[in-house]
C-alpha cells in the first residue's frame, strides 16, 4: 500500500507537467537557419571561383625587340658574353642600356649593343648633308655639269667615284700572341680561335694595339681572360691564362705582355686559346696574322 500511495503523486504530477509543456508549445516559434539562395556558398557544386588576374611583366626594351642594333637576352647570357659576341666592351652596353647593376639581366630583356647613331644608321636611316650648287653655278662633286659635252657633242657620262680607300680597320696589322706550336686551328663550330701551346708562365703578348675591355674570370670555358678593343671593328680574346697583367680601361701597346700563359678552365692542359672577332663575328686568326 505505501508503494500505490507514493506512485501516484508521480503519476499525477508528470501528467500535469506535460499538460504544462503542451500549452506552452503553442505559443513558441522555432525559427529554421537562414540560407540566402541567391548566393551559393563556395561549397556549394554551383560556386564558380574568380578567375585569377595574372599582370604579365613587361622587360625593360621589350619596344625594341627585333630592331636592328639590339639584342634579346637568353638563358645563360652574361654582359660579358653579349659584349664580345657583339664586338663591344661590356661597360659601354652597361651605359647604353643604363644598367645600373650590369650583373643583372633577365632573360627577355632587350638591350642595346650597338651605339644610339650605329643603331639609327643601321636601321637605315642616315642622315647626310646635302651639297647644292655653289654660287659660281658648279655642279655637285661627282656630277656632270648641265651643259657638259664630250668631244663629240654629246653630253657627257656622269663622273665616276673614286673606290673607297681601305678603312683604318681594315688595315690593322697583327701580330702572334705567343710563339708556341699551334694546337688547334679555326673551326666556326667547334672552335672560335685559336690553341697555342706552351708551358705555365709563357707570356702572353697583346696582338695589336687597343684597350682592355674585359679582365677576369666570368665568362664560362674560358678561365681567366682577357678581352682587348683595337678599333671600331675588331676585338681579341686571350683565355686560359694563369695571370693577368693588365687591368680593364688600361691602354696596351702591340707586343706589350699582357697575361701569362696557364690553364684556367681548360681540360686539355697548358695552353693560350686565342680568338679575334671583327664585329663580334669570329674571324679565322691565320688569316689576319704573319706566316711563320
Amino acid at each position: 500500500m505505501m508503494v500505490r500511495t507514493l506512485k501516484q503523486p508521480l503519476t499525477v504530477l508528470t501528467l500535469a507537467a506535460a499538460a504544462w509543456l503542451a500549452g506552452c508549445s503553442s505559443g513558441l516559434k522555432v525559427l529554421a537557419p537562414v540560407e540566402d539562395r541567391g548566393k551559393p556558398s563556395m561549397s556549394s557544386p554551383l560556386a564558380v571561383p574568380a578567375p585569377k588576374v595574372e599582370i604579365e611583366k613587361v622587360l625593360p626594351g621589350a619596344e625594341n625587340a627585333g630592331k636592328p642594333g639590339y639584342y634579346t637576352v637568353r638563358q645563360g647570357d652574361t654582359l660579358t658574353r653579349i659584349g664580345l659576341d657583339n664586338g663591344q666592351a661590356w661597360r659601354d652596353l652597361a651605359k647604353w642600356n643604363n644598367l645600373d647593376n650590369p650583373n643583372l639581366i633577365e632573360t627577355g630583356q632587350v638591350i642595346r649593343v650597338v651605339p644610339p647613331q650605329a643603331a639609327v644608321e643601321s636601321a637605315g636611316v642616315v642622315v647626310r648633308p646635302v651639297s647644292n650648287a655653289g654660287a659660281a653655278g658648279k655642279a655637285p662633286a661627282g656630277m656632270p655639269a648641265a651643259d657638259a659635252k664630250d668631244k663629240n657633242g654629246s653630253p657627257a657620262a656622269p663622273a665616276t667615284s673614286p673606290a673607297p680607300a681601305v678603312s683604318a680597320d681594315e688595315g690593322l696589322a697583327f701580330i702572334w700572341p705567343s710563339s708556341g706550336p699551334l694546337l688547334g686551328g679555326f673551326d666556326d663550330a667547334k672552335n672560335k680561335g685559336l690553341d697555342i701551346g706552351g708551358k705555365a708562365g709563357d707570356p702572353v703578348l697583346a696582338a695589336a694595339d687597343g684597350q682592355v675591355v674585359y679582365a677576369g674570370a666570368g665568362l664560362r670555358g674560358y678561365g681567366n681572360l682577357l678581352i682587348l678593343k683595337h678599333n671600331n671593328t675588331f676585338l681579341t680574346a686571350y683565355a686560359h691564362n694563369q695571370a693577368l697583367l693588365v687591368k680593364e680601361d688600361q691602354k696596351v701597346k702591340k707586343g706589350q705582355k699582357i697575361a701569362e700563359m696557364g690553364n684556367s678552365d681548360s681540360a686539355s692542359g697548358v695552353k693560350l686559346h686565342f680568338e679575334i672577332r671583327r664585329q663580334g663575328k669570329p674571324v679565322d686568326p691565320a688569316k689576319l696574322l704573319p706566316a711563320r
